[in-house]
């Protein structure tokens, strides 16, 4: 008997707070679109806020769906981490390669850099060890959304209230 249905209540809980958080994220855009559609910068800075709190939603959500195996889940875990591990470090390479990058973000850029590794590497580890047969690798799951919102929380602030400076 698998013992992935005790992570249930984890699942639900971070479904509605990721859903609640991305619903925020647009708000915040919203009142500043201007000025973030203005620079590229910003609107990169959006895009990545929204892929951290949507991958820990599309994570929590294939946490829910009933009667899967653990493999298919540790695929799921897996494949989610991997890709926003992977367009997030694409944009943190193109940014850093940037030449008009503002010398201000370029000196915040290291922190957004750490946010992503720590947002999505944990849920990589969780599908892999689901993948082979351990259950408590799961609670790596835990780490990685707890990373995913605050990386996401330091960007929405940016986004919502630096940017008003």
């Amino acid at each position: 008997m698998s013992s992935i249905h005790a992570w249930d209540n984890f699942f639900v809980a971070e479904v509605g707070a990721a859903a609640a958080l991305t619903g925020l994220v647009f708000v915040a855009v919203s009142i500043s679109l201007r000025t973030i559609l203005a620079s590229a910068q910003l609107c990169a800075r959006a895009r990545e806020t929204l892929q951290t709190f949507l991958a820990v939603l599309a994570i929590a959500t294939c946490g829910l769906i009933p009667d899967q195996s653990d493999g298919a889940l540790g695929i799921e875990i897996a494949g989610f981490g991997a890709l926003s591990w992977v367009i997030a470090t694409g944009r943190h390479l193109r940014a850093h390669r940037d030449p008009s990058l503002d010398p201000d973000a370029r000196r915040w850029l290291w922190l957004r850099i750490l946010g992503a590794q720590a947002s999505s590497v944990p849920f990589v580890i969780a599908g892999v060890l689901l993948l082979a047969g351990r259950e408590h690798g799961l609670v790596w799951a835990a780490p990685g959304t707890l990373a995913s919102f605050a990386a996401g929380a330091f960007n929405a602030w940016v986004l919502l209230v630096e940017i008003q400076r």
